[in-house]
Parts: structure tokens; sequence; C-alpha cells
């Protein structure tokens, strides 16, 4: 009888241990990967980052919103590999200009991380291609996958490029901090030759890398929670944090890659853009470190470097095609 107790309660604790862990693992992707339904923004809605670091650039990000939401752009869309409904804005500014495809960073939206990529682009006479990552903004779902979907999601992108806008385009994969990481993946992948380049702005080196740094920066024990994420991770959102990472992609990479980082970046640090480009094994690269510039800030820290290296490393020839610098 004593015996059939004892079992009877550590079965109990057994079972108590694995309801706590699925509890504690659904609590964990929820904080770190979900994404509620967002509310359309309105012309009198301005959603900057918050942090010391943007204070200083409020003013001038308030501006580039105001100025982007005048522009004329046409409404896109594409549907997902999983059913999502996509949208993006495509800005033609130019005849036969090349097209930046630009993609955001983590809970973010085109409108507030890619307004000064737009400004930023009309002034490389590029057109440019802004789209909401899936669980962003005007876009469908609810779950953010650190550029592991978001990959796909960019490859389909491209195809609605050269089937929708242009066939002979030619296409730059741009992205800041999540988008960044994404580009790169891509840059791993097969890509259509009309993909000339890639511009990375402040990416991170892999799921698990990022996430472990910010709990350390919010004292989060990784060692007791970060298995959480990852489980969590795999049983409700069907993600492997380790399937896909920017530093394997980097191994795989013959597309000409132009980093950018901030020196000033508390979010994803600048080693990550380090390791990113020593991990490339394209010919043609370059890694742009912008002084005093915190995350997402490159550009708007330092337009005129930001806009040299990027015509230093993209020269147009009379044929409007792209020759790269190799440096």
């Amino acid at each position: 009888m004593v015996f059939t107790d004892n079992l009877v309660l550590a079965v109990c604790i057994v079972f108590g241990c694995v309801i706590v862990w699925f509890l504690a693992s659904f609590i964990a992707f929820l904080l770190v990967f979900y994404s509620p339904k967002r509310k359309p923004l309105s012309d009198d809605d301005y959603p900057l980052p918050t942090g010391k670091a943007y204070e200083p650039y409020y003013e001038q990000l308030r501006q580039w919103v105001q100025e982007v939401r005048c522009l004329e752009h046409t409404d896109v869309s594409i549907r997902s590999h999983d059913g999502l409904q996509l949208r993006g804005r495509y800005y033609r500014f130019y005849e036969s200009a090349p097209i930046e495809l630009m993609l955001h960073g983590y809970r973010g939206d085109s409108v507030r991380d890619l307004s000064g990529g737009v400004i930023r682009a009309r002034r490389a006479k590029h057109n440019v291609l802004v789209v909401d990552n899936r669980a962003s903004g005007r876009s469908d779902g609810h779950i953010i996958t650190f550029g592991i979907k978001e990959c796909d999601d960019c490859l389909q992108w491209i195809d609605f490029i050269l089937k929708e806008i242009d066939s002979e385009a030619q296409i730059i994969l741009a992205g800041v901090s999540m988008g960044a990481s994404t580009v790169l993946l891509a840059a791993g992948s097969p890509l259509p030759k009309n993909v000339i380049g890639v511009l990375a702005d402040c990416g991170f080196t892999s799921p698990e890398k990022i996430i472990k740094d910010v709990m350390r920066k919010i004292h989060v024990p990784v060692t007791l929670v970060y298995p959480l994420i990852a489980f969590g991770a795999r049983v409700f959102g069907k993600l492997d944090l380790h399937s896909r990472t920017s530093e394997k992609a980097m191994r795989h990479a013959t597309l000409p890659i132009l980093f950018f980082h901030g020196d000033a970046d508390d979010f994803v640090p600048m080693q990550m853009s380090v390791d990113n480009y020593h991990q490339c094994t394209s010919r043609t690269k370059r890694l742009v470190i912008i002084k005093k510039a915190g995350h997402g800030l490159c550009f708007a820290a330092d337009q005129t470097l930001y806009l040299q290296e990027m015509d230093a490393f993209f020269l147009t020839t009379k044929k409007s095609r792209i020759i790269m610098k190799i440096t």
C-alpha cells in the first residue's frame, strides 16, 4: 500500500512538473514571439522607437515619417507560403533604377523603421519596396520568427517584383536589425540573377545569440529560461531557432554585401555584424562602423557618410548595370 501511494505521488509530481514546464514555455513563447493584433495607424500617429538613444533624433525621425506619408506610392501585397496576407508599399522614383526590397526590425513596422530608408533610397537614386513583415504593421499573422520564416517571405517578395513590377529589375536586398538578418539569410539562398547586392544594417548573427544577449542585459537567467523559450518556439510556433542563422548563411554568400553597424548600439552588439562580416564568403564585402550611432540609427547619425559608402560600393554604369567595388 505504501509503495502504491509513493508511486501515485511520484506520478503526480512528474505530471505536475510537465504541466508547469509546458505552461512556463507557453508564457515564454508569448513574451518573445507573439504579436497581438495591430491597430491601423492614423496620419497623426508617429510610431517612433523609445529610448534615450533615439531622443536626439526624434525631430528628424518624425519629419521622415511625415515626408514619406506624402510620397506617391502603390500599395501591394502577396500571399505567403503559409497563407498570410503580407503588405507593402512601392515607391517608384526613377526610370530603370535598382529596386531596394527593404525589411524592418523586431516588433517594428515599415513606418517606424523604414521611413528613413525610403528617404535614403531616393537620395541614392533607387526605387524602393518597403514591406510589413509577418505579424507586423498591416500584414497578417501573430508570430515573429526572427528571420526564419521572414526569409521565405523575402524570397516571395523578390518573385513579386520580377512578376508584377519589372522582370528585368535589379534588386538590392536591404534590412535593418531583424530585417538585416533576414536579408542575410536570403543571401545564403539560391537567388535570381536580378538580385545584385545586399545592405545589412545592424543585423544579428542568430536568433539564439540575440535572445540570450537581451536576456543577459535585462538580468534574466539564461541557463534557466532559454530552454523554455526554445522549447516553446518548437512546440507552439513550429520553429527551430537553430535551423537558420545569418552566420551559417554567410558561409554560402556570393552576392556583394555591405554591412553597417553603430558602435553605440545597445541592442544588437556591433560584434555581431563583425562576426557576420568575417563569416561572409563573398569576394565583395564591406563593413562600415558609424561612430556614436545607436541601434538602427546609422543613417540618422551620419547621413553623408552612409550615402558615400553606398555610392562607393554600388557603382552604376551608363548601361544601368551595377558594378561592385571590391574592398
